[in-house]
């Protein structure tokens, strides 16, 4: 069953709020020494944004949530909190755009909405800013889940891998060489939107699903849907570069283009690019429908996100 509009925004302004309360509780002070760094550290988090891969794991670790304590057949079980998980994602996610940001990488001047750390700052508090976000990240989740050890573990080896020299920072990597190469193969952008964007919107899900509890069977669904939504976000990320304005994305639009990046509309076309975001919207809702009843969220957000590209 889908989702209502008025339902959707409903439960997702109230997981964004979760995201909100959680970045101010489980974040350091922006006064603790020394100051400038953890006041660069919280202006690139409350920035805001579209908080996706956070909610991403709330949402997944809801999915799997046992039984409210008030009618468990057993008085002493108790829900795991996924916000840690969901901040340190969130971390990780934010450490990566301000090194994007930097002068030596993408060198802009404006992300969500906002002047980029190192615009507001310098350029070195912005790289120390991002360093600790990343560090911040594991501090949390091997705090927060101690008493779970083994799940700790496994929530550690999940934003790991993510966030590796094999994903994230090397579809990084793949992406500045990509810049202004003619040659760029539509297999090599592929590895950049996989690993860059994709590999953290399939960890948010997979940790929220370890969070919740769900088996090795539906930890492959929500792997598999990630993916596809990983796809899906960067493929219109690409689309919407060339199509929206500065005020519409909260960073600077076609700067994909005068940077000679490797897009998908630069390798495809306008009229393909669309029709693979439907493609991978489309499979990520199929993935999503196998997960227990609650998926209707993160059904509908898939959904929300492929209108987008229209």
């Amino acid at each position: 069953m889908a989702v209502p509009p008025m339902d959707f925004a409903s439960q997702h302004h109230a997981l964004v709020a979760r995201v909100e309360r959680g970045l101010a509780k489980l974040m350091p002070p922006a006064s603790t020494r020394p100051a400038r760094l953890h006041t660069a550290m919280r202006y690139s988090l409350e920035a805001g944004g579209k908080r996706l891969r956070p909610v991403l794991v709330l949402a997944a670790a809801d999915l799997f949530a046992p039984v409210s304590k008030s009618t468990s057949r057993n008085p002493k079980s108790k829900m795991t909190d996924a916000l840690p998980a969901a901040v340190a994602v969130e971390c990780v996610h934010t450490y990566s755009l301000i090194h994007d940001d930097l002068p030596c990488m993408d060198n802009d001047d404006l992300r969500r909405g906002r002047l980029t750390a190192h615009k507001q700052f310098d350029e070195a508090t912005a790289l120390l800013a991002g360093d600790a976000l990343l560090t911040h990240a594991f501090v949390l989740l091997t705090s927060a889940y101690a008493p779970q050890s083994a799940l700790a573990i496994a929530l550690v080896r999940e934003l790991a891998a993510a966030a590796s020299s094999a994903r994230l920072i090397g579809g990084q990597m793949e992406d500045l060489l990509a810049e202004k190469n003619p040659a760029t193969s539509a297999a090599g952008l592929e590895f950049i939107h996989l690993n860059k964007t994709a590999a953290m919107i399939e960890a948010a899900l997979v940790m929220g699903g370890l969070v919740g509890g769900a088996t090795t069977r539906q930890i492959a669904i929500l792997r598999r849907a990630g993916r596809h939504l990983g796809l899906a976000f960067q493929i219109i990320d690409d689309l919407l570069d060339a199509t929206a304005d500065t005020a519409t994305l909260g960073k600077t639009a076609g700067k994909d283009a005068r940077a000679g990046k490797a897009t998908y509309v630069r390798l495809h076309g306008l009229a393909a690019t669309r029709t693979r975001a439907n493609e991978e919207s489309a499979a990520a809702i199929a993935e999503f429908k196998k997960l227990p009843g609650g998926s209707a969220f993160l059904v509908a957000l898939a959904e929300q996100m492929r209108a987008r590209s229209r």
